[in-house]
């Protein structure tokens, strides 16, 4: 009988929390288990110490990397805008992580997938600058959670995306327009140089980017397919497809 081959392997970095006096490196659950049921693979958290130990010696050994949603925000220092209230929580520790796992991640042309919090970070580290209350803007929506006790509620599926025509993401999901969640204040700016657009919410923000000449799959997306990946066809597919091209890279 032909050997099973051994699941795909993706790297998870971790959020800082502290937590009884302890500082954790953990995430929340929803991303693991869509990685582990949809795209069929093992994560990997991957604690937020990366200056005492070789982010290579991680790459060496996974198919992909996953960056999570997170309450935190990426902290304005790392994109010139002066810090105020407005940015706050900060966690310093996982942009150091990620910033290094973005740029490691597309130079070794590993598959990359990030969501929310991910999304942002990708832009921030290709050079591109963040809105820090995006529903201030005029014209824009409120994208932030409301406020519920249920989670199923907090991330209840609020409004289409408008999918751009030719694009990756099209590729993925088909044509759309697609109904999203919303979860954010924080919203891209100015798109970094090498990111394209590759969806838009009815007042402009940009809700999905890919990396233009990416040696392989590389998309962000400001939503959170992991929460629906289970039953939302789009989100699923979403994390098929970058199962698929982990999966591939591997072989």
């Amino acid at each position: 009988m032909p050997e099973t081959p051994s699941p795909i392997l993706i790297a998870v970095p971790a959020d800082v929390k502290a937590v009884e006096n302890y500082q954790w490196h953990a995430s929340p659950d929803t991303y693991l288990k869509a990685l582990i049921r949809v795209a069929k693979a093992v994560p990997l958290i991957v604690p937020a110490l990366s200056e005492e130990f070789d982010i290579e010696a991680v790459l060496d050994r996974i198919d992909g990397v996953m960056l999570t949603g997170s309450a935190s925000n990426v902290h304005p220092d790392r994109y010139g805008v002066p810090p105020s209230v407005a940015h706050e929580p900060y966690d310093p520790e996982r942009d150091r992580l990620t910033e290094r796992l973005i740029r490691a991640t597309l130079d070794r042309g590993l598959p990359l997938l990030c969501i929310c919090r991910g999304h942002q970070e990708l832009n921030v580290a290709l050079g591109g600058t963040l809105h820090a209350e995006v529903q201030e803007i005029e014209g824009r929506m409120d994208h932030r959670a409301i406020k519920h006790q249920e989670q199923r509620e907090r991330f209840a599926i609020r409004h289409d995306v408008a999918i751009e025509p030719g694009g990756v993401l099209e590729a993925i999901v088909g044509e759309g327009p697609i109904r999203v969640n919303s979860l954010h204040r924080q919203a891209i700016d100015r798109l970094a140089v090498g990111l394209q657009v590759e969806a838009r919410a009815p007042d402009g923000t940009i809700e999905a980017v890919s990396v233009t000449n990416a040696q392989n799959f590389a998309l962000g997306v400001q939503w959170h397919p992991e929460y629906w990946a289970e039953t939302d066809a789009a989100s699923a597919k979403i994390f098929e497809a970058f199962a698929r091209a982990c999966r591939e890279r591997r072989s």
